[in-house]
């Protein structure tokens, strides 16, 4: 960073009134860390980076080799706006180094970042725009319950959608912080909502989505309700998703659009659908990251099972949106929330450019309603299952040569390890609904 740079960012910090910074990173499970500092510690943190001990951050590093640097991302500096008054707080989102001046290759920021540098090489830029559902539950003395606020549905207005005000209040603050919202709603279930901002480069939009999960969780916490973006939090009704809208960019026109071609789709959209659907397995692992997540991707709650495409189809686990020209993207409809965006961008490009370097073609267009097939219409019509658990999932990643090169070995070690121990807590542990099926039977 130039000393220029440096001397600007630190007068509009103080021409902000900033007392305090939090310099921010994500662990591997995509949750949000950070380290706050005084004000006067700006430029230490802008020129040389603040030292951490990474040991005990999920997935980074050994006690022996634990010592880190977070280095400050100037682009990403926004003000929190709950946190107004005299002693202004500030926020960076940093990159992660090693004490030799290196990046840490298990810092999820710089697994995108490689991958959307192999994209430039070919001359691409990745942009992504992920719609993200969360239910907004009520708290009882101090701790997070499954108890509905409302009981509004789909783009129900008030008095039926009791937490209208809250989610106003995340719109304005995520706002204040930068975001362009470009719509919210109530979702199908009760208590479930959305709020979608504009597309964007694949790191912006995975810092956006970390903020935006802490600025929602933030804001509920603040009106006495608890934001939950867990995949399927309550059983019969729907999940919650992040539908991921993907689209590449070349000498500024959308490579995805070929106004002369079936479906106005040119050969790299679809090279990008077949490298996607070629590792969909894998890339479940990380979009797709807890035991939880597979209790949503179920049939009859809208989410995607089924590994196919279309460019009509709501059934289908890549969807092609009618919008043509510049609007022309890929949705991929099965990651939920509880995913690092970071890793989960990354493993989407490196199989979508994987299907551009090889030409790898995607099967025919699924335009019938798949949840309508029977297992012999589904094997004629060449279309697999997605992995049902995160065992499966997980052991799909391990097998999976490109994605895991993607990520790195330190990143996929780490997440194989995750999901062992995770797994195996889950596969051992006595649930509610085995006593209540077997404990007066037998």
């Amino acid at each position: 960073m130039s000393a220029d740079a440096v001397a600007a960012m630190l007068e509009r910090i103080k021409a902000d009134g900033v007392k305090f910074i939090r310099l921010q990173f994500s662990d591997l499970t995509g949750h949000p860390k950070n380290v706050a500092i005084p004000h006067i510690q700006a430029e230490k943190a802008l020129t040389d980076g603040i030292g951490f001990d990474g040991s005990s951050i999920e997935g980074f590093a050994r006690i022996e080799e634990s010592d880190m640097v977070l280095k400050p991302d100037i682009s990403t500096y926004t003000l929190l706006p709950w946190r107004k008054g005299e002693a202004k707080v500030a926020r960076f989102i940093c990159d992660v180094y090693l004490p030799n001046g290196k990046p840490f290759e298990g810092d999820p920021r710089f697994a995108l970042k490689k991958v959307v540098a192999e994209a430039a090489s070919m001359g691409y830029t990745f942009n992504t725009g992920p719609e993200l559902e969360f239910f907004l539950f009520k708290m009882c003395d101090g701790e997070p319950t499954t108890q509905y606020q409302d009981v509004g549905g789909y783009f129900d207005l008030a008095p039926t959608d009791l937490a209208e005000d809250v989610r106003r209040d995340i719109v304005l603050a995520l706002t204040e912080m930068g975001f362009e919202i470009e719509a919210s709603h109530h979702e199908v279930a009760e208590s479930q909502h959305e709020i979608d901002f504009k597309y964007g480069s694949a790191l912006q939009t995975a810092d956006n989505v970390v903020t935006f999960k802490f600025a929602t969780k933030t804001i509920a916490l603040l009106n006495g309700l608890h934001a939950s973006f867990m995949a399927k939090p309550v059983y019969g009704i729907n999940g919650s998703g992040m539908h991921t809208n993907c689209s590449l960019f070349k000498d500024g026109k959308n490579a995805f659009y070929d106004p002369d071609a079936p479906l106005q789709l040119s050969e790299t959209a679809l090279f990008f659908i077949g490298g996607v659907l070629k590792h969909i397995r894998a890339i479940t692992r990380v979009a797709n990251p807890t035991v939880n997540s597979y209790k949503r991707l179920v049939p009859g709650y809208e989410a995607p099972v089924y590994m196919s495409w279309s460019a009509s189809n709501r059934t289908a686990l890549c969807r092609v949106p009618a919008p043509r020209g510049n609007s022309t993207r890929v949705e991929i409809r099965s990651p939920d929330p509880t995913c690092n965006p970071y890793l989960t961008f990354a493993a989407v490009l490196a199989a979508g450019l994987d299907g551009v370097k090889n030409r790898i073609t995607p099967p025919p267009s699924a335009d019938r309603n798949i949840f309508k097939l029977n297992a012999e219409e589904r094997k004629a019509a060449g279309i697999d299952t997605l992995p049902g658990s995160l065992y499966e999932s997980n052991a799909a990643l391990m097998e999976d040569e490109l994605i895991c090169n993607a990520l790195g070995p330190h990143i996929v070690e780490n997440l194989n390890t995750i999901a062992e121990m995770e797994w195996d807590a889950f596969r051992t542990m006595v649930h509610p609904w085995e006593l209540d099926q077997y404990l007066s039977k037998y």
